[in-house]
């Protein structure tokens, strides 16, 4: 095997490649150049949890303690994780559903969750579109709405016109606009309230900005990353260059740096590390398989992803110097403890920041390209969204459906047509504790459940050296032994920890300091059962469906169906 030539491997593996094809219905269109995959991926990788999910877990973890647990993960689980989903989406030349159909049929289940988790997370990220553009447009008035308690939407007695930090009644007046001017909020989920029909517009366009990028598939795709990818960097090194010239950006620079080193004895920073990674690269999202497919067939996936996991790991690092800079300077101007003012999630964004932003020179012009840089961020992200599920229905139904829509254009629009359906709720008065309950149930629970059964399907059922017979027949080299040794062990024991832990130390959706009720965890379970009910029942019907005793029925079951013959 090692002793033939690489055009040889490369000329007999386009046979497989096209009995992948075959599948599919159509000949499977590629992107027009390598940058292009690697744009689209590092704008998929990199979205708004790089800005105020990483800063935040940094600074309460350790510092930079919590660097070390992030690089080793970084190295041991994201970029081995990474390079095997490109291989397996770039070998099949298939999405997700049917990459994992062959590969482990009896976990086919897998890719399916994976199309499904994809979606349900596009339906209520792409609220936080609709807020960036909210904020956008709010951003070019001469002064700032979110900067007064003299609004009609202020409480007057509960507000402050600074930062007033943790240890007071009192709120910011940007906390106030974002609650009771943005959202409009209720008091629980149990007040759904009305439609916020601002946000049902901003929705809209949102979804019509996606669609205009992405009805071409991965060559309009391929087209408009060059811009989304890229802008961002070019803003947060000049908002890193302004803010460090404020007086206190040192202050939040140190605190988000120094090193706590008790911490590295704690459990919870190595999983809070490990989940980082995997949250941050999009592993068991289905979008690396999906857009790897559209790949030549000899690209070189291990330059790739190394690129998309250093690009990752370094813009969330820039960014934490970014936010912690001017959170140092917020409690500079304020007379605040650093601690008071740095929040986690969405309140980072669109409650300190915009705050922040109010009080720096030519807020006029800083306001407006960050919160652009959001909106390409998060753009980036559901165009792989999206593309996940457009991919599977080309794959599985592409002939049937192309007879009633006629034109690819219109799955497309029909696919972000139905996720704009199903996020309007997150857009009524009562839609931030719905936002917070899917996000909690979609994006860590049913993650780590679908990531653990990827890992089995592909690293134990599937073998090791299957997957190294992939990659060498791709790239004339089988990948050494730092990968299979990662993919062997340390991978799937890592992802098993962070379940058995995540079980452990599993605590209620929260919003604030509001708990939900009962019925509305209940609610949250049913959600995380959408994605992951589909890989026992895919094991019980190819079980079934096999003949012979249990036992023969299962080994069938287990037997991969991919060509792997020279």
């Amino acid at each position: 095997m090692e002793g033939k030539s690489c055009s040889a491997d490369i000329d007999c593996d386009y046979k497989a490649v096209d009995k992948g094809t075959e599948d599919g219905g159509n000949q499977r269109p590629t992107w027009s150049g390598q940058l292009e995959f690697i744009l689209a991926t590092v704008g998929y990788a990199v979205g708004l949890g790089n800005v105020w999910r990483f800063p935040y877990l940094c600074y309460s973890n350790g510092g930079g303690a919590f660097m070390i647990p992030y690089l080793i993960m970084v190295c041991v689980c994201g970029i081995p994780m990474v390079f095997m989903e490109f291989a397996i989406g770039q070998y099949t030349r298939l999405g997700p559903t049917h990459a994992f159909t062959k590969i482990c049929p009896l976990l086919k289940g897998v890719g399916l969750a994976t199309v499904t988790m994809s979606f349900m997370f596009c339906t209520y990220y792409h609220v936080l579109m609709s807020w960036a553009l909210y904020y956008l447009f709010n951003s070019f008035r001469p002064t700032l709405p979110w900067t007064s308690c003299n609004n009609t939407w202020n409480v007057a007695e509960y507000c402050s016109s600074g930062l007033p930090g943790n240890n007071t009644h009192l709120q910011s007046a940007s906390q106030q606009f974002f609650d009771h001017r943005l959202l409009e909020k209720t008091n629980g989920i149990e007040e759904v309230g009305g439609i916020r029909w601002e946000l049902f517009g901003y929705l809209l366009l949102a979804w019509f900005i996606v669609y205009l990028c992405i009805f071409k598939g991965v060559k309009s795709t391929g087209k408009v990353v060059y811009f989304t990818a890229i802008f961002p960097y070019f803003l947060l090194f000049a908002l890193l260059i302004n803010n460090v010239q404020l007086p206190g950006a040192t202050d939040g620079i140190l605190y988000f740096v120094t090193p706590v080193w008790s911490k590295l004895f704690s459990v919870k920073v190595w999983v809070g590390a490990a989940a980082q990674v995997f949250n941050s690269l999009g592993i068991s999202f289905g979008y690396l398989i999906s857009m790897a497919s559209y790949n030549k067939f000899n690209n070189n996936i291990l330059r790739d992803a190394l690129i998309v996991s250093f690009a990752n790991s370094f813009t969330s690092i820039l960014a934490g110097f970014v936010v912690f800079s001017a959170v140092g300077y917020m409690a500079h101007i304020h007379n605040l403890p650093v601690d008071n003012i740095a929040t986690d999630g969405p309140g980072l964004v669109f409650v300190v920041y915009p705050e922040i932003l109010s009080t720096i020179p030519l807020f006029q012009l800083w306001a407006p390209l960050f919160f652009f840089m959001l909106l390409c961020l998060g753009l980036d992200s559901q165009f792989g969204n999206i593309e996940v599920t457009v991919t599977f229905l080309k794959d599985e139904f592409g002939p049937k459906i192309l007879h009633y829509l006629k034109r690819e254009e219109l799955l497309v629009l029909a696919v972000c047509f139905a996720a704009f359906v199903l996020g309007i709720p997150h857009i009524s008065q009562g839609g931030i504790y719905m936002f917070q309950l899917m996000d909690h149930y979609t994006a860590v629970i049913s993650l780590i459940f679908v990531a653990i059964c990827e890992v089995v399907a592909v690293c134990w059922i599937f073998g090791v050296s299957r997957v190294s017979l992939m990659v060498q027949r791709m790239q004339g080299k089988a990948p050494n032994i730092y990968f299979r040794l990662c993919w062997l062990l340390l991978c799937p024991l890592l992802i098993l920890c962070i379940l058995i832990t995540s079980i452990i130390l599993y605590t209620p959706a929260r919003y604030g300091t509001y708990t939900y009720p009962l019925w509305a965890e209940w609610v949250g379970w049913g959600i995380s059962l959408v994605s992951m009910i589909w890989i026992p029942l895919g094991a019980i019907q190819e079980v079934y469906n096999n003949k012979g005793s249990l036992l023969q029925r299962i080994k069938t079951a287990m037997t991969p169906t991919v060509d792997l013959d020279p």
